[in-house]
């Protein structure tokens, strides 16, 4: 069996500062690509004229296929590789890019957004694969984790800034059609930085990918369904009762397969692969609430232009960096169930502070206190929940490791888009308020979920 023994060292070194440049970026444009779409809702809208609540689709068909297909990507990085897999991914992302920017009607954008997911789904795991293989353990590993974490934080709060300025001074088509020329660079960086990577030529286990992919995809639409059909309607009901049923199949097909599974069902026995999975599961409640909600209640509740909604989240935006890059170097000495506690404290002051604004509250109490706290509750939580859902894994299993946290934060996202969507139900300022509310609880949910996590000395022998 080969394996990618390659080593790119401290991020400091020539070739470790171009892997880590590829990852950040890699990172910076899939996440953004989840927020930037947002403020420009209204004038998609407009000029393309969907129908009903079809103009969610815009951002849940990005969320369903980057999360449904997650842990198929993170198994193909590990078998074929991560620079095929990266390379792969931005090709697809790029021409869905193409295609998105060029898009005449409702289907073929959300067709293109959909194309996108896929190709994230290919380039999230990969990064994971590249971190984790190419630096190694201790200080260097989670300095790069550190700035990986705030390149993907600062892409979601970077999103409306820049969908703002992107609609306002030319058109929202170039939301999508900026990828094109980025996604050509990196293609050219995967090529240089990941030179020699070796693969492993194994077959995949197409019958539990297929299981795992379609149950993930029907549970996440279903969920999505429930803001215009009610939780109790067939196109709910029923979408959430067959993928239960094919995740179900799912675990008893990979219990069964001999050779690489999907899934490796022993890397849920490892505590913080577990308990970091469903701690980024509910941690994508948290990220939507303020990467989605924050950006509509700014235009529906406080008046502002989506140029102006944008640019008020640029100083968290740049805050999230820094706090990002302290937690990397904290995370070591502290440990994560620490980190996890301070980011969910914060979290709870924005959110609370969030839900007392109102139509007369300035820039101060209305946007720039609570999203700086938000933000620097996501430097926190972030780094430290990923570093230790991909540690103490076996080697081989990094990138399937790296699925599992990237198809738990996505399919949170995607869950609690579609429940804050049902709780809002309008864009009254109450409705808001309670979304923000519901945040705040699940900021106590992670908190009291955290104490599960391993404790300092556990993970320092993990690592």
């Amino acid at each position: 069996m080969i394996t990618d023994s390659a080593v790119a060292g401290p991020p400091g070194t020539r070739n470790g500062r171009l892997v880590l440049a590829l990852a950040c970026a890699c990172q910076f444009m899939v996440i953004l690509d989840a927020s930037i779409v947002n403020v420009a809702l209204p004038a998609v809208d407009r000029d393309l004229g969907f129908a009903g609540t079809g103009l969610t689709w815009v951002v849940d068909g990005y969320l369903l296929a980057f999360a449904g297909l997650m842990l198929p990507g993170g198994r193909a990085a590990d078998l074929f590789g991560p620079r095929r897999m990266l390379t792969t991914g931005l090709l697809l992302f790029a021409g869905a890019s193409l295609a998105g920017g060029l898009a005449a009607t409702p289907a073929v954008l959300v067709t293109a957004r959909i194309a996108q997911g896929a190709g994230a789904a290919l380039l999230a795991p990969a990064i994971l694969v590249v971190i984790n293989t190419r630096f190694p353990a201790g200080h260097a590993r989670a300095r790069a984790f550190g700035a990986w974490s705030a390149a993907g934080g600062v892409g979601g709060l970077a999103g409306a800034s820049t969908g703002g300025l992107l609609t306002s001074g030319l058109s929202w088509r170039w939301v999508f059609l900026i990828n094109v020329p980025i996604g050509a660079a990196l293609i050219a960086l995967a090529l240089t930085a990941l030179a020699g990577t070796a693969v492993r030529r194994e077959p995949l286990d197409l019958i539990g990918a297929l299981c795992g992919t379609a149950g993930l995809a029907a549970l996440i639409h279903g969920v999505m369904s429930a803001a215009g059909h009610g939780w109790t309607a067939r196109p709910v009901a029923g979408p959430i009762a067959a993928g239960l049923l094919l995740l179900g199949l799912f675990v008893v097909v990979e219990a069964r397969v001999a050779t690489r599974p999907v899934l490796p069902l022993r890397l849920l026995r490892i505590r913080g692969v577990a308990v970091g999975a469903v701690l980024l599961l509910l941690f994508g409640t948290v990220a939507i609430a303020m990467w989605y909600f924050t950006a509509l209640f700014l235009q529906d509740v406080l008046g502002y232009r989506p140029l102006a909604a944008g640019l008020s989240q640029t100083p968290a935006a740049l805050a999230f960096p820094l706090v990002a890059r302290q937690a990397a170097g904290l995370l070591p000495r502290l440990g994560s169930r620490a980190m996890v506690l301070a980011g969910c404290g914060l979290f709870l002051a924005g959110f609370g502070w969030l839900s007392r604004a109102g139509t007369g509250t300035g820039y101060l109490a209305g946007a720039l206190g609570p999203t700086l706290l938000i933000a620097a509750g996501i430097g926190l939580v972030f780094p430290a929940l990923m570093a230790t859902a991909t540690t103490g894994v076996p080697d081989g299993d990094t990138g399937i490791a790296g699925g599992i946290a990237a198809t738990a934060q996505q399919a949170g996202a995607a869950i609690g888009l579609a429940a804050l969507a049902t709780a809002a139900g309008s864009a009254a300022p109450s409705a808001y308020h309670r979304v923000f509310l519901i945040a705040a609880g699940v900021s106590v949910v992670i908190a009291l979920v955290s104490l599960l996590l391993p404790g300092r000395r556990r993970a320092r022998a993990a690592r």
